[in-house]
């Protein structure tokens, strides 16, 4: 019998994709997802349990069914844009339930625990690449959000040993095009400038084009999605066997401008994308790249593919998504 792990938010654009990886490692992956922002067709992989984590009965019953030996906890409210506008709403279902579902843990005897953490923790950066001993200064109530179930964690390291990854830009869809990216709205950069260059979405707003950065729009690290995947398996693995370190950056360590992803998404799909320039946006830091040394070093894992792959398997699944 396969061993169980619990995937909050199991069917969203990341947490179906760890879901594959789980199995292809030998595990059986419970998506745990209310399919308010998941979908249920991208449960392919192991069953769904379709509830929210603050609801205790909902959680106990799953603990019960499944008896999970850890979890992977993805679910969450991630834009950043919109935790400015509704801050409250944010603090409840990003760091209310997930203490509720860290207690439920606590209380059924699991004490494994990856959270899906992020590179918003930091805020603005103070160095060029940012490593995990990088000062917290969130800018975002979105970063708040993550940095308080970070400490969260942290504070019940006895009962639970947890590894919080910190993603930069989780990119790129699934590269065999089973599942990708279906967010409603989208808000993520990548889909919407190729939605915008296949003509099903509108023209790109960029939100600003003087910043400090070498060609004035913001500098992000972009990841596949199939590799952060791999690096949710290993951490896994990683906590099992007693590793210490509390978090990890989870990036490609090269930072790529906004004018730079929409070039090469012109180049890789044959047209340009249109797009216009706006203000800036609260809470966007200038430029966000991780130093990934010690990922490297602790987990084994380095990305292994690059913006131009990214974005080509991003562009493969938009055509043939379902919308």
């Amino acid at each position: 019998m396969s061993r169980s792990i619990l995937v909050t938010g199991g069917a969203g654009f990341i947490g179906s994709q760890v879901c594959k990886a789980l199995a292809q490692a030998g595990f059986t992956p419970i998506a745990y997802d209310t399919l308010e922002k998941g979908h249920a067709w991208s449960v392919k992989w192991g069953p769904l349990e379709q509830g929210d984590i603050g609801d205790r009965s909902r959680l106990d019953a799953a603990f019960a069914r499944h008896k999970p030996e850890a979890i992977i906890h993805l679910a969450g409210y991630i834009e950043v844009g919109e935790s400015m506008r509704e801050p409250e709403r944010y603090r409840h279902n990003n760091i209310d339930k997930s203490l509720a579902l860290i207690k439920a843990a606590e209380a059924h005897g699991v004490g494994h625990f990856v959270f899906s953490s992020t590179c918003a923790v930091y805020g603005t950066p103070k160095r060029p690449l940012l490593d995990e001993s990088h000062s917290f200064g969130p800018v975002s109530v979105y970063g708040e959000t993550k940095l308080a179930v970070e400490k969260a964690l942290r504070a019940r390291a006895r009962k639970i040993r947890s590894v919080c990854l910190r993603y930069f830009n989780a990119a790129g869809a699934d590269p065999d095009g089973e599942i990708g990216e279906a967010h409603e709205p989208e808000s993520h950069l990548m889909p919407l400038a190729i939605d915008a260059m296949l003509g099903v979405g509108k023209p790109l707003s960029v939100f600003g084009d003087d910043w400090d950065t070498p060609d004035g729009t913001c500098v992000r690290d972009y990841v596949h999605v199939a590799d952060l995947a791999d690096a949710h398996v290993r951490a896994l693995d990683y906590v099992a066997k007693g590793g210490a370190a509390p978090a990890f950056n989870l990036g490609s360590g090269h930072g790529y401008s906004v004018k730079q992803l929409i070039e090469t998404t012109g180049r890789l799909g044959g047209k340009p994308v249109p797009h216009s320039v706006g203000a800036r946006r609260p809470g966007d830091p200038p430029k966000l790249v991780a130093d990934t040394t010690l990922v490297r070093r602790e987990l084994g894992w380095s990305p292994s593919r690059d913006l131009d792959a990214q974005i080509a398997d991003a562009i493969r699944w938009r055509r043939k998504m379902p919308r």
